[in-house]
């Protein structure tokens, strides 16, 4: 095979991959920008505020989730980072502390059992609110981490287009300076063949 068609396919591969991967990198960028967008509208809207800087709120919190909860102190909750820690870090401590540690299916068991308890039935309706938030809460911070993960590939993607981009570049410089008559992939001649 002559060596300059060899080069011209290799250079045209280059620029197919580079159109790939910049094509990739765009829909990954859209990916990130659309989750990571609709993840702070939607929380926007919902208005929750972190406590107050050294507030009873943070300072009441067990000691492992306290350093959460007191970096965002005072803002409103925007990001999925942030709906993470206030998920994690406030409102599963204080659903622990409404019916002894039980969860909502637990609390909701003996409801059932006992239907003229009123404080069994309070018990209910707290934690069914507050592990619905909480829940809401995750699958925001999951969908804002998938948009996370999107930006790192865009990036990635981009990063790898630049660098086919030059490769290519180089492939058809190579591509002029090659003699036409130079093959490659040649099959060795007999005679060369036998002395060996």
């Amino acid at each position: 095979m002559p060596r300059r068609t060899f080069d011209t396919i290799l250079s045209l591969v280059g620029v197919m991959l580079t159109a790939v991967l910049l094509v990739a990198g765009v829909l990954a960028f859209w990916g990130y920008s659309f989750a990571n967008g609709k993840v702070n509208d939607q929380l926007v809207a919902q208005k929750i505020y972190f406590p107050a800087s050294g507030s009873e709120a943070i300072t009441s919190l067990p000691a492992a989730d306290r350093p959460f909860i007191a970096k965002y102190a005072g803002q409103q909750l925007v990001t999925g980072a942030q709906a993470q820690a206030y998920a994690d870090h406030f409102i599963a401590v204080h659903l622990k502390g409404v019916a002894d540690g039980k969860t909502y299916a637990e609390v909701s068991t003996l409801a059932r059992a006992n239907p003229d308890d009123h404080a069994l039935q309070g018990q209910v309706q707290t934690l069914f609110r507050g592990e619905t938030l909480r829940g809401l809460l995750l699958n925001a911070y999951a969908f804002w981490k998938l948009g996370q993960l999107a930006l790192i590939g865009s990036v990635a993607a981009f990063s790898l287009a630049i660098a086919m981009f030059v490769l290519t570049i180089l492939g058809f410089w190579h591509l002029l300076k090659v003699p036409t008559e130079e093959q490659i992939f040649a099959s060795i001649p007999k005679a060369e063949r036998i002395s060996a």
